[in-house]
């Protein structure tokens, strides 16, 4: 007698080896439910019709030779893919439910209102086909999802839609495009609890950096309302970054960005309980969705399904708003950074780019040419030209077939979680989301470049510019005695060096973060009725929205921007120089120039650590200390070491390093070490005295040449005669060294000489120097200097 097949099962029931039965969007969730529970995942209750049932559908309404018939039409062109799919999804939601199905669907929903104590419980109703969540495979939103519905007969309707959505032109295009055969794949519809995320907050989040393919950072992103406005790219949404190596520590906040989104509009249930979109309140577009400890929360939810599932995942949560609980809605393996090929590091470099046009976030780390070609309409598929690069408002699944013909794409919004962004990584295309005004700015047939390689932020420029790409193969690097280190100013592209060999961060140059992360004068966040600009205060006002204070930004983003670049090295060491802006350049940050001194030459002025002490910045100062003790300390990321610029004498010093233990920075306390930039002749001259004062000394060899030879660097007629090779020049880097050596300290050599000339590199090997350090796309170039040099 045969088996009854079954038709619906509890996720209760369900793990990770029923894919087959219930698709791997539903076998996850129920993997989770059994599994992750004790563990503080929490994922709401439901259940989920087989692929049995779903099966007995096609076979009682006579689909299956129906739906071949179709397909074989759009195989031989006779017929479109928008014929087809249309077609196809007539016939499936004109088909009769099977009563047994019927029946099935009803008492499980039934159940599940029971349980709720709620008659007419709202669920979400998702597709999960057999194929899908795939380690090679996404098939991120090929299916439809239908939110808050209520009721057995909206209910089963919803479920056919699910059916039918099989066979959008999307998902024909997307299975075509990974090679399944169409009539293998069955598909399972989920019927879980909905989380009252319209009156909270919802979102997605990747265990793994989705652009570097970093593997110890959960990215998270999250708006305002139901979750799939950040899933489809409709809304720019707040961006988190958190370190999972420190989450196991309660006593650490590892958060490594924070960055607050537009949120404009906002998905919520209407009074039918259908989902619509409504725009957000200014308090919500100026508030974090979530809190520091629900960030944490996630992150390390993300850290247990990573590790229970052993490779890393895609997932979307949902906050209740009524009970304020956080909840897991699926998880699925991420498809791109983690099947990325390790063994080889390829960078992108355009070659003198024209003018900025738009810029936004930047998705994967190529760079392409290319002309324009705007699509507002899927229907409008017809008059996309091949290669070309696709701008348009906002992508979602439908524009996949535009997609995969397209060289980049660019969009007015979407955050790095979009459904644009995971399938633009899937299909190796570079990427700019969230431009705001991309549309409105491009025009078709323009020609411009497209370039993600400069770290968070991608851009769009003017012309058809020449971009040269180099590639190094990891395993044929040498390895040296020396530590050969990184130079990096740009926290937003530190993680794509993940994969070097380095030694640790020589110089990470806060001046550059402060432009960048901060871009506002301290004193003009510590002293606001002091900016006069009103243009300039309205622009802090706006910056600063969204924090406790005007000086608590200022800590938090410049530790967050530090961060990033002590985390993808640790446990190597992060030589952080304090800010080291020269007077004219503080002017130029917002505000400033109500706080700076006009000076004849800056460059030999007041900078360096004659401000730290100064009245007039040392208040700026101790907020950079803030800043440095929360990387440390609140972060976890004791493998920062501080060092001081332009330190003219051992009793300026002293008064530099008063002010830093009087701010929590203790030379020695809780293992801080403090270096000095050698850059000042007297710095040689006195080395001695110095060694005593510190841990150890970098070698700021523009500086030193500068003020060795007595030649300004930036002057174009004695460019000739500055030469870091000059015997004087070089001989200030050999006492030196010996100096540090002889008082147990060590030192380290910090600018491009060594990446141009091997035998500059031989020289520092030679003189004993510990470490050399330079910026990233020479690193390689040195390193083998280097070991030719050791092996002379």
């Amino acid at each position: 007698m045969p088996q009854t097949p079954t038709l619906a099962m509890d996720f209760s029931e369900v793990d990770r080896d029923d894919t087959g039965q219930v698709g791997g969007k539903n076998a996850s969730l129920g993997e989770m439910i059994q599994a992750l529970r004790p563990k503080g995942i929490l994922v709401p209750p439901g259940f989920a019709t087989t692929s049995a049932a779903f099966r007995d559908f096609l076979k009682q309404n006579d689909l299956d030779s129906a739906i071949r018939r179709e397909l074989e039409m759009l195989a031989c062109k006779t017929a479109t893919l928008q014929e087809t799919g249309a077609r196809i999804r007539y016939l499936i939601l004109t088909g009769d439910w099977p009563e047994a199905t019927a029946n099935e669907i009803g008492a499980r929903y039934k159940a599940l209102c029971e349980t709720a104590g709620e008659p007419d419980l709202p669920v979400a109703v998702r597709s999960s086909a057999t194929a899908e969540d795939l380690p090679d495979a996404s098939f991120a939103g090929q299916q439809e999802t239908f939110l808050n519905v209520i009721g057995e007969t909206a209910l089963l309707a919803a479920c056919k839609k699910c059916y039918a959505s099989l066979y959008t032109d999307r998902a024909i295009s997307y299975r075509e495009m990974k090679g399944f055969a169409h009539q293998d794949v069955a598909l399972s519809v989920g019927v879980q609890q909905m989380v009252r995320a319209d009156r909270g907050g919802s979102g997605v989040m990747f265990s793994i950096d989705t652009e570097s393919g970093f593997p110890d950072a959960v990215l998270i992103n999250a708006a305002w309302g139901l979750g799939e406005n950040v899933v489809q790219g409709a809304v720019d949404p707040d961006e988190y970054q958190v370190y999972k190596p420190f989450l196991d520590d309660a006593a650490l906040e590892p958060i490594l960005e924070k960055r607050l989104g537009a949120k404009a509009i906002k998905m919520i249930q209407d009074r039918d309980g259908t989902p619509r979109n409504v725009p957000t309140s200014r308090a919500e577009r100026e508030k974090f969705v979530l809190g520091d400890a629900e960030i944490l929360d996630l992150a390390r939810q993300a850290s247990i399904i990573e590790a229970h599932y052993g490779q890393p995942m895609d997932m979307e949560w949902a906050r209740d708003g009524v009970t304020g609980t956080l909840y897991i809605v699926q998880a699925r393996p991420e498809t791109v950074q983690s099947r990325a090929q390790a063994g080889s590091l390829r960078s992108y470099a355009v070659v003198n780019p024209g003018p900025l046009l738009v810029s936004g976030l930047s998705v994967g780390n190529a760079a392409v040419s290319g002309r324009v070609s705007i699509i507002e309409d899927p229907e409008d598929i017809g008059r996309f030209v091949d290669g070309s690069v696709l701008v348009t408002s906002t992508t979602n699944p439908d524009w996949v077939p535009i997609m995969k013909r397209a060289a980049a794409i660019v969009t007015d919004h979407g955050g790095r979680t979009s459904h644009a962004a995971i399938v633009s990584r899937e299909l190796g295309l570079p990427a700019v989301v969230g431009c705001g005004d991309a549309t409105r700015i491009l025009h078709d047939e323009q020609d411009v470049t497209v370039s993600c390689a400069g770290g968070d932020e991608g851009i769009v420029t003017e012309g058809l510019s020449q971009i040269d790409i180099a590639e190094e193969k990891l395993d044929q690097i040498p390895e040296t005695r020396t530590g050969v280190m990184l130079n990096l100013a740009n926290p937003s592209a530190a993680f794509r060096w993940w994969r070097l060999p380095a030694r640790g961060v020589g110089l990470a140059r806060m001046e550059f973060v402060i432009n960048n992360a901060v871009r506002i004068h301290p004193m003009a966040l510590l002293a606001p009725d002091r900016v006069t600009d009103a243009e300039a205060r309205a622009r802090i006002d706006d910056l600063t929205r969204g924090y406790a204070s005007k000086p608590e930004y200022f800590v938090e983003r410049l530790a967050c921007g530090l961060s990033r670049i002590a985390a993808f090295c640790y446990p190597n060491p992060v030589i952080v120089r304090m800010s080291d802006f020269k007077t004219n350049e503080y002017a130029d940050l917002l505000g400033g120039r109500d706080f700076e001194p006009l000076e004849e030459n800056p460059m030999i002025g007041f900078r360096g650590a004659s401000r730290y002490y100064a009245d007039a910045y040392r208040p700026g100062f101790e907020l950079e200390c803030r800043a440095i003790q929360r990387l440390r300390s609140k972060m976890g990321f004791k493998n920062v070491i501080v060092m001081i610029p332009f330190c003219r004498t051992p009793d300026e010093a002293r008064r530099v390093l008063s002010v830093m233990a009087e701010n929590g920075l203790k030379r020695g306390a809780e293992g801080l070490q403090v270096y000095m930039m050698c850059e000042i002749p007297s710095n040689v001259v006195r080395a001695a005295e110095f060694a005593a004062l510190f841990d150890g000394f970098s070698i700021g060899s523009n500086d030193l040449t500068q003020l060795t030879l007595g030649i300004d660097r930036d002057s174009d007629r004695l460019a000739d005669l500055f030469r870091e090779d000059d015997p004087a020049v070089l001989w200030m880097i050999e006492t030196v060294v010996r100096e540090a050596h002889k008082a147990g300290i060590k030192v380290g050599f910090c600018g491009q000489a060594p990446s141009n000339d091997p035998t500059y590199a031989r020289r520092l090997v030679g003189f004993g120097i510990d470490s050399i350090s330079v910026t990233p796309d020479s690193f390689v170039q040195v390193l083998r200097n280097v070991s030719q040099a050791e092996s002379a």
